[in-house]
């Protein structure tokens, strides 16, 4: 009895090992068709190298996120003061980078398109006239921090001087608000000088009704008057011819008219005049294109922008009021020639000295 239970195990033992069952049949018809011999592997072995390339790259972003959020914690807990301005300073190279790259896009398809300046969308060439002056001042901090280990003095100084260093980009909400202020404080230093100018020209006016009006528009805004459209409009006749056309300007006279237009006045009478002309002139380029926009179209702080740009400090007026006064700016500038630009250039004191009372 025992004995054929060792028979029967026996068997048993020997009919597993030479019968194949299904799966070891299945490897022998594979192998030879010419696959490996082998146990079946598990599907998780065989993803392809993209998608583990894929994993890897969402797990570093995770981590990198992870490690960054709780770097943003511990700055804010430990170092508030310094965490607003590392924010800032965060979101800036965010925003300038976003800029640069509409930027580039721009020029692209100006170049494939062959596109002037001028017939570009009103957005488009604020974007770019902006973009040109941010990169122009970030490229002189550039400059100056290639010496070794210049680069910390650089942060220095940009936290002690952010206004003459920094770009609108890097500077926290108060400080944007403090520095319009502190710019438009500056140029309406010279609004008394470009107004003694005019009344020098009075004499040198061959037109009788000429010199008129713009012994009145001077007398009035001298009293606190805003002028009206019509009033301004009536002396472009005069700014277009001498005394007072862009080519005849006097030196300390541009001078003036560069600290109104936020420009340096610390250069030669020739590029001193080149620079106003090639200024007054994109913004003419810009009044067209927003007439043809429409200022409904604008934004609150695309009109802010605006008239900040063309001399009035919007920061304080209410946003209705603005888009009234830059309605009465395209009025005149849309009216003008190219030869009466000048008209442009001295409007920026004309329209805006006695605005709503804006005058101090």
């Amino acid at each position: 009895m025992a004995l054929s239970r060792v028979c029967w195990a026996r068997a048993a033992i020997w009919g597993s090992a030479v019968t194949p069952g299904p799966v070891v049949t299945r490897r022998l018809q594979l192998g030879h068709s010419g696959l490996a011999w082998g146990a079946p592997r598990s599907s998780k072995l065989h993803l392809s190298p993209k998608a583990d390339t894929k994993g890897l790259i969402s797990y570093v972003v995770t981590k990198t996120k992870m490690i960054h959020g709780k770097y943003h914690r511990f700055l804010s807990r430990h170092f508030p003061r310094f965490y607003v301005l590392y924010a800032v300073f965060m979101k800036g190279l965010q925003m300038l980078w976003a800029d640069a790259k509409k930027a580039r896009r721009i020029r692209t398809n100006m170049r494939k398109h062959n596109i002037k300046f001028h017939q570009l969308s009103y957005r488009e060439m604020e974007h770019l006239r902006q973009f040109r002056r941010d990169v122009t001042k970030f490229l002189f901090l550039g400059i100056i921090s290639i010496p070794p280990f210049a680069n910390y003095l650089v942060f220095l100084l940009m936290y002690l001087f952010p206004r003459q260093l920094l770009i609108k980009h890097f500077w926290t909400p108060k400080q944007h608000i403090d520095f319009l202020d502190i710019y438009d404080a500056a140029r309406k230093q010279s609004h008394p000088e470009i107004i003694s100018y005019l009344e020098r020209a009075i004499p040198l006016t061959s037109d009788t009704g000429l010199r008129w009006h713009l012994t009145d528009l001077c007398t009035k805004i001298q009293n606190g008057v805003h002028p009206a459209v019509h009033e301004i409009l009536a002396l472009r006749e005069c700014f277009g011819n001498p005394p007072l056309g862009m080519n005849q300007l006097q030196a300390l006279q541009m001078k003036a008219l560069s600290r109104a237009m936020l420009l340096t006045p610390y250069l030669p009478p020739p590029l001193l005049r080149h620079r106003l002309k090639v200024h007054t002139t994109v913004i003419h380029q810009l009044d067209r294109a927003l007439a043809k926009l429409g200022i409904g179209q604008l934004t609150d702080q695309e009109v802010k922008s605006a008239c900040y740009l063309r001399g009035l400090n919007s920061t304080h007026i209410a946003e209705d009021r603005c888009r009234t006064w830059l309605g009465e700016w395209l009025q005149i500038s849309c009216s003008l020639k190219e030869a009466e630009l000048s008209l442009v250039l001295h409007n920026v004191v004309l329209l805006s000295t006695n605005y709503l009372g804006t005058r101090r």
